[in-house]
């Protein structure tokens, strides 16, 4: 029994000393003073060349500044300044007579108190309304004596009879005049078979009536229609319609 006790305190000492020592709590898992000196120390490296590659800021002088090297960058800006201020117009410098002088044009200052434009006559353009100008060219008399001149050239025309229309072909307005009758009234007798086929087949070769109506009556109509161009009689071939006409001579 005493053997068994000893045993096992034995033991229990044996695993008191495998344990690792538990490190100080103050200090942080994973950190120790070397660490910590190595931050420190590359902190303050970064901090030095920080400092050594911004340079400082500028200070503000009342002293006047010195005038650009001849020859630099600063000292040809500045003069393609100068010149391009002194050519514009109103300049009041010798270059701007100069740039007046190779443009061909004066400048000119803008001002209220400029006087106004003068009007230049374009060329072809009558002053035969303006009566300030005209009576300083010529007097009343000279207008007058122009006035009969041109009366005297003046030209009346006498209307003429109308040329004879003998070789013109059927007029179809003298036809519709002279008819009164209206559309599909029958007026001329017609025979024959198959009439609506000829009436398309004769009509479908005319892009008018108008032209269809001077066929018809070149033909013989209004009394004879070999072709089938007038199977109601009306004396009105292809849809042909005197009434536009007749309402123009009503008008008249």
């Amino acid at each position: 029994m005493i053997s068994r006790s000893f045993l096992v305190l034995a033991a229990g000492v044996m695993l008191a000393a495998c344990q690792p020592a538990v490190p100080d709590s103050g200090r942080g898992v994973g950190f120790d003073d070397s660490d910590r000196a190595q931050r420190q120390a590359r902190d303050a490296a970064l901090a030095a060349e920080s400092a050594s590659t911004v340079p400082a800021p500028a200070s503000v002088t009342e002293a006047p500044l010195s005038a650009p090297a001849e020859g630099s960058a600063e000292a040809t800006a500045a003069e393609t300044s100068r010149v391009l201020a002194a050519t514009r117009p109103g300049a009041s410098n010798g270059l701007g007579n100069d740039a007046a002088t190779n443009s061909g044009v004066a400048p000119v200052n803008a001002s209220p108190s400029n006087p106004a434009p003068a009007v230049i006559n374009s060329a072809g353009i009558s002053n035969e309304n303006n009566f300030d100008a005209v009576s300083g060219q010529r007097s009343i008399g000279d207008d007058a004596a122009r006035i009969a001149a041109n009366r005297a050239q003046y030209q009346i025309v006498q209307p003429e009879a109308l040329p004879d229309r003998a070789d013109a072909g059927p007029n179809i307005v003298a036809y519709a005049l002279q008819s009164n009758h209206e559309r599909g009234t029958q007026v001329y007798r017609r025979i024959g078979l198959n009439k609506a086929a000829k009436y398309a087949r004769s009509c479908g070769e005319y892009s008018h009536p108008d032209r269809a109506q001077i066929a018809f009556l070149e033909a013989g109509g209004p009394e004879k229609d070999r072709q089938g161009m007038d199977p109601d009689g009306d004396g009105f071939a292809c849809d042909w319609d005197p009434t536009p006409f007749r309402r123009a001579a009503q008008a008249g």
